[in-house]
């Protein structure tokens, strides 16, 4: 194991790292107009171009589209058994008609939801992504209203969705981290939903389609997720492998060509992969660092990771690891076990490349007369009030 030394710091509310820090400058480059590569474990970017700007996100829309038929599914509102109607709508602007990607669903007929599902996931079926709109939200309009209230609560800053689809609307834009963040939370909560996205084929009305994700079949790990492209944005892809130790989605967008996209995707995710070494630091239970507590029984709290916390350090990179703990503090009791309350940040050239989630190890109890005296004149002291 790697010899080195975390320098810890305790930091307060205005010196707290944001959780999705700046990317290390890599020696890496790529062909996509946005890129980002996300750590899915702790969300941070380990390469970013250009991703806070402005995208056509095209058929990548369409994992909002599936997120909230998984949220619909995992809420008990919806069942895969349920069958939704093929309106003119459906079959006119997202059938075979319209020159897009599309099941090819007859007019009138009715759906299984696990089928329309397959079908957007995997042939990304336009007519299948109305249907499901339609038969979950009345209408696409309200049903994109239900894609952007999901959104907000996921964390989603640079995104607006328009309709089910990804078909072009000026109104419709999304950002390379809004859709890695949004594939991050597809993966975590719907672990029983996510082999869809590494099938390999579908077939509807006796029609044969294979998974648009090229990649899943290369046999490079990549087991997810979904493919966009729109004449005037370029070729995009959201991509993610578990391959190398830990699991990493990738987004690139604006790229000439099916070729070109599968191509930098491929660069990208393999060396996201090889590019990173794991070196251990702390096993399960380990105190990182404590936290004061402000009128605790106990004056401070431990800090832990939930589980083992490994670091994943680019190769030949100088000055690292350095590291800090922060966290919103003094805390108040009474502090739960369990609590998130701290982040380990973990630099590299003075560049946040992990940040890891702390817990408190133990249970603070609200303190005595005496000892919230005595924090409130230390508190004083130090001029934190």
């Amino acid at each position: 194991m790697r010899n080195f030394c975390l320098r810890l710091a305790w930091v307060f509310a205005v010196a707290v790292l944001p959780l999705m820090a700046p990317a290390l400058a890599q020696d890496f480059a790529t062909k996509a107009q946005f890129a980002a590569l996300m750590d899915y474990e702790s969300g941070t970017l380990l390469f970013h171009k250009n991703a806070d700007e402005p995208l056509e996100p095209a058929s990548m829309a369409k994992l909002m589209t599936v997120a909230v038929v998984f949220d619909e599914l995992q809420r008990k509102r919806l069942t895969l058994e349920d069958e939704f109607f093929i309106s003119e709508h459906a079959w006119r602007d997202g059938g075979a008609a319209s020159g897009g990607s599309t099941m090819f669903a007859e007019l009138n007929s009715k759906i299984k939801v696990s089928d329309l599902l397959r079908s957007v996931i995997i042939q990304s079926g336009n007519d299948a992504a109305i249907a499901l709109a339609e038969g979950i939200g009345g209408t696409e309009e309200t049903f994109a209203k239900m894609m952007n209230q999901l959104g907000q609560e996921i964390g989603l800053t640079g995104s607006n969705f328009t309709n089910a689809t990804g078909l072009p609307d000026p109104n419709q834009y999304s950002t390379a981290r809004d859709l890695a963040t949004l594939a991050r939370f597809i993966i975590a909560q719907f672990p029983e939903y996510y082999p869809i996205f590494s099938e390999p084929e579908f077939t509807w009305n006796k029609i044969r389609q294979e998974n648009r994700n090229s990649l899943v079949e290369m046999g490079i790990g990549v087991d997810g997720l979904k493919t966009g492209h729109i004449v005037e944005a370029g070729y995009g892809t959201v991509v993610s492998t578990a391959a190398g130790g830990r699991r990493l989605i990738a987004v690139l967008h604006g790229l000439k060509s099916t070729t070109e996209r599968a191509e930098e995707a491929r660069k990208l995710v393999t060396w996201g992969t090889r590019g990173f070494e794991l070196v251990p630091v702390f096993p399960e239970g380990k105190i990182v660092a404590y936290a004061n507590v402000y009128g605790g029984k106990e004056p401070q709290v431990g800090l832990v990771g939930k589980g083992n916390i490994d670091l994943f350090l680019p190769k030949g990179a100088k000055d690292c690891p350095q590291a800090t703990v922060t966290y919103r503090g003094p805390l108040r009791p009474p502090v739960e076990k369990g609590t998130e309350v701290g982040q380990l940040n973990v630099m590299c050239n003075n560049v946040v490349v992990q940040v890891t989630p702390l817990f408190a190890a133990e249970t603070v109890e609200e303190g005595d007369i005496v000892r919230k005296a005595m924090d409130a004149l230390k508190q004083l002291a130090l001029g934190w009030l």
